[in-house]
């Protein structure tokens, strides 16, 4: 069965430092399962010294959208992040919220079929204000949803605040 921690908040709140801390704590060859899709090569070389900088205790994974698609059985899993991985839906299934919201909810339903332990990262995006234009209130109302979703079936949540870490539940 699946253990779920939620980390969630603003902007450089310290969500990523206290996920890869709690992660690191739990053991000594986590999972870090990254989400974000490589749109050129600047961000590539981002992704790669990114990777370098977490260390060689870590096992990297890149995965844009099927996380499920990877054994993780017995493992600790740090996911980074809900956002990313909710724009790739959302970008490939042409802003269609409902859509992004119904595939992105199947494969998190899949994903914790798996007995691991998962941290999972993600942004209050609706926090910092009002969304300027139509397709940015339509992925900050995708976020909510998703983080609501999560959050529900999760077995701990935690809002991080200016780097202190707040239990929601």
């Amino acid at each position: 069965m699946a253990k779920i921690h939620f980390i969630t908040g603003g902007q450089r709140s310290g969500k990523s430092s206290y996920a890869q801390t709690l992660a690191l704590e739990a053991s000594s060859n986590p999972i870090y399962l990254a989400t974000s899709r490589i749109w050129d090569e600047g961000h590539r070389e981002r992704i790669e010294r990114h990777q370098r900088d977490r260390g060689d205790e870590w096992t990297n994974i890149e995965e844009e959208k099927y996380l499920s698609q990877h054994n993780l059985h017995g493992r600790v899993v740090l996911i980074d992040c809900v956002t990313l991985w909710l724009t790739n839906f959302f970008f490939d299934l042409e802003s269609n919220i409902e859509a992004s919201l119904q595939e992105a909810q199947k494969e998190f339903d899949k994903l914790i079929q798996q007995d691991a332990t998962f941290i999972i990262v993600s942004n209050e995006i609706g926090l910092g204000g009002h969304p300027t234009n139509e397709i940015q209130m339509k992925f900050t109302d995708l976020q909510g949803w998703m983080n609501q979703y999560i959050a529900k079936r999760a077995d701990q949540v935690t809002m991080m605040v200016s780097g202190i870490p707040m239990k929601v539940k």
